[in-house]
C-alpha cells in the first residue's frame, strides 16, 4: 500500500519483487555466475593444471603410436576409447575397461599418453575446471541432490528478478545509453541496468535454459506417469539406446577366423591400418576432422574401429557427432541403421541447452560466451552493492547501521571478491602442493573453501572501503602471478605456449593477466577514492559502495 492508502502499482510490486528476490538469492547466483562463466574453458583450465601435459605436441603418427601402446597396456580390454589431441588438449585422453569390471564408469580405467611418444604420462590428482563447473550447479560441499533443488531454485529466483526487471525499468533501454559518473546510487544503477540490458538476450538465454537442465528434476511426474517411474529407460531411449541396439545387430562380414583370443603382443598385428581410414574420414569430414577413435573387442575376429568426429553437425541433436564404423580386421565399412531425427519439442531443447553448455562451439563463440557470463556477473555484482547505496539515507536518519545492513554489506566483501581470491588460491594450491599428497585433489578444494571463509571473515575486522581494497588488490596479486608460477612449477611458459601455438595455455595465462589488471585497476580505483572521500560534499553519497559509515562521526 502506498502511504495515502491506495493500492501500489504493476511496477511498484515488480520492483518490491525484484528487490528481494535479487537480494535474497543474490550471493548464490553471483558465485553460480561466476564459476558457469569460467567453465566455458573448463578444458583449457584441465589442461593448465596438468602441467605434465604440457610438452606433449601431436604429430601424424599420434594414433599409431597410441593404439600401439594400448595393445601393451590393455590387451584383454573389451574396448580402447582415444581422443585425439586438439585445439584444446595436447595429449590423447584413453580409456579403456576391461572385462568383468563394473558397469558405469567405476570399471573404465583411465590415462594420459604423451602425444609424441605414445608413452603413459604420470599425471598429478586434480580435479581440474571440473570442480568448478560441478560447483557451478551442484555447490560440491553437500549432496548433489541438494545442490542441484538449491541451485535450481535461485535459478528460478533469477528468472523472477530477470522479468520482474523488466517490468519495473519503464526506460530501461534508455537508461541503457546513460551513465552518470560520481553521482552515488544513480551510477550504480546506470551501471546495473547498463549490464542488464547489454547481456538481457544472454541472461534470459541462460536462466530459461538452466531451468530446463534442472526440468526433470523439479518437474518429474510426466516421465515418471508414461515410463512408470523407471528415469533410466527413458533416458536410455533419450540417449539412442534404440539405435545402439540395433547398431549391435548389423550383419558383419563372413570369413573371419576363430574367436580364440589373441596374446597381447600380438594384438596390433590383428588390426587393420587406422592411417588411410582415419584420412578418409578426415575427407569426408573437412571442417572438424576425426576427433576420436574407439577399437572394440580388439585382437578378435568381432573386431571393430569406429571413428567419431571432432565436432557436431547439428544443436537440434545436441552436437551429435557423425560417425563411421569399420571392421576391425579388413576395413571394410559397417553400416548400420540410420539415426532418427529429434522431434521438434526435443530439438527445441537439445538447442537450448546446448547453447547453456557451449557445446562444440568455437574460438570465437566461446569468447562471446564467456564474455557474457562476466556481464551476468558485473550485473548480479552490482545489483548486490546498489541494495547497500540506497539504504544509505536511512542508516544517516538513524544514526546507526543496521544489524542486516551491516551483514549484507560484509557478506558483499568477502563473497564477491573473496571469490577471486579464493579461485586464484585454487589454481595456486594446484601447483603447490606436492604431487604425491594423498587425496591431493580434496585438499585443492579444502583450500579452495579455507580461502573463501577467510575472505567472509575479514571484512569482520576492517571497515567496507579498506577491505573492499584489499581483497581486490589481493585477487590482483594472485592472478598476476599464475603466469610466472607455471613454468616454475614444471609448466610451459607465456613465451614458448606463444611461440609453439599451444593456444589453450597461452589464454589461460592471458586471461590471468587481464583479471589481474581487472581487480588491479578496481584496487587503484578504491584507492583513489580514499583520497577524493575528503573532497566529496556531505551527504552526496559518493563511495557508497565501499565506505558506509558504521557511526555518523565515520560520516564524509
Amino acid at each position: 500500500m502506498r502511504p495515502d492508502g491506495r493500492p501500489e502499482g504493476i511496477r511498484q510490486s515488480m520492483s518490491w519483487l525484484h528487490t528481494w528476490s535479487g537480494l535474497l538469492l543474490g550471493w548464490l547466483l553471483y558465485a553460480v555466475f561466476f564459476t558457469g562463466t569460467l567453465s566455458y574453458f573448463r578444458a583449457e583450465i584441465d589442461q593448465w593444471m596438468r602441467p605434465e601435459l604440457h610438452r606433449s605436441v601431436p604429430d601424424a603418427q599420434t594414433l599409431e603410436r597410441s593404439l600401439e601402446t594400448m595393445a601393451r597396456l590393455a590387451p584383454g580390454a573389451q574396448s580402447w576409447s582415444l581422443t585425439l589431441p586438439g585445439a584444446r588438449r595436447s595429449a590423447v585422453e584413453a580409456s579403456w575397461r576391461e572385462p568383468g569390471a563394473a558397469q558405469g564408469r567405476a570399471g573404465v580405467k583411465r590415462a594420459f599418453l604423451d602425444a609424441g611418444t605414445g608413452q603413459p604420462i604420470e599425471v598429478r590428482e586434480t580435479r581440474g575446471g571440473s570442480f568448478l563447473y560441478r560447483f557451478h550447479f551442484e555447490l560440491y560441499a553437500m549432496p548433489r541432490i541438494w545442490g542441484r533443488w538449491i541451485v535450481g531454485v535461485a535459478t528460478m529466483m533469477m528468472f523472477v528478478a530477470l522479468l520482474s526487471g523488466i517490468v519495473t525499468h519503464r526506460k530501461i533501454f534508455t537508461d541503457f545509453f546513460t551513465f552518470r559518473p560520481r553521482k552515488g546510487q544513480r551510477s550504480w544503477l546506470d551501471a546495473h541496468n547498463a549490464t542488464a540490458v547489454l547481456g538481457l538476450p544472454f541472461h534470459l538465454m541462460i536462466t530459461f535454459s538452466g531451468l530446463l537442465l534442472f526440468m526433470f528434476q523439479l518437474m518429474p511426474w510426466g516421465v515418471d506417469a508414461v515410463y512408470d517411474g523407471d528415469r533410466r529407460a527413458y533416458q536410455t531411449e533419450v540417449r539412442g539406446g534404440q539405435v545402439a541396439a540395433a547398431a549391435a545387430s548389423v550383419p558383419r562380414p563372413t570369413g573371419r577366423r576363430s574367436a580364440e583370443p589373441r596374446a597381447a603382443e600380438t594384438v596390433t598385428s590383428e588390426i587393420v591400418p587406422v592411417a588411410p581410414l582415419v584420412e578418409a574420414a578426415r575427407q569426408q569430414w573437412p571442417e572438424y576432422g576425426v576427433g576420436g577413435v574407439t577399437v572394440s573387442s580388439p585382437g578378435r575376429p568381432e573386431a571393430t574401429i569406429e571413428l567419431r568426429e571432432g565436432g557436431g553437425v547439428s544443436l537440434a541433436d545436441r552436437g551429435r557427432a557423425r560417425r563411421i564404423v569399420h571392421d576391425g580386421l579388413t576395413g571394410a565399412r559397417i553400416d548400420g541403421p540410420a539415426e532418427t531425427a529429434s522431434s521438434a519439442v526435443r530439438a527445441s531443447y537439445n538447442v537450448l541447452t546446448s547453447a547453456h553448455l557451449g557445446r562444440f562451439s568455437g574460438p570465437a563463440l566461446r569468447w562471446l560466451l564467456f564474455l557474457s557470463g562476466l556481464m551476468g556477473t558485473a550485473m548480479v555484482a552490482t545489483g548486490l552493492v546498489l541494495w547497500v547505496v540506497k539504504r544509505l539515507p536511512e542508516r544517516r536518519k538513524l544514526g546507526r547501521t543496521p544489524f542486516g545492513h551491516r551483514l549484507v554489506e560484509h557478506l558483499n566483501v568477502g563473497l564477491i571478491a573473496g571469490l577471486s581470491i579464493a579461485t586464484a588460491a585454487y589454481f595456486w594450491l594446484n601447483r603447490l602442493l606436492p604431487a604425491s599428497l594423498e587425496g591431493r585433489a580434496d585438499w585443492e578444494i579444502r583450500g579452495f573453501f579455507i580461502v573463501w571463509l577467510l575472505c567472509l571473515i575479514h571484512p569482520l575486522f576492517r571497515r567496507p572501503r579498506p577491505a573492499w581494497r584489499e581483497q581486490f588488490m589481493m585477487a590482483a596479486l594472485l592472478f598476476a602471478g599464475l603466469p610466472l608460477l607455471n613454468p616454475m612449477t614444471g609448466g610451459v611458459s607465456l613465451a614458448a605456449s606463444l611461440a609453439h601455438r599451444q593456444w589453450s595455455l597461452a589464454g589461460f595465462d592471458l586471461a590471468m593477466l587481464a583479471l589481474a589488471a581487472l581487480h588491479g585497476a578496481i584496487a587503484w580505483w578504491l584507492g583513489r577514492a580514499v583520497v577524493a572521500q575528503g573532497r566529496a560534499r556531505p551527504g552526496s553519497g559518493r563511495l557508497a559502495m565501499v565506505h558506509a559509515p558504521q557511526a555518523p562521526e565515520r560520516m564524509p
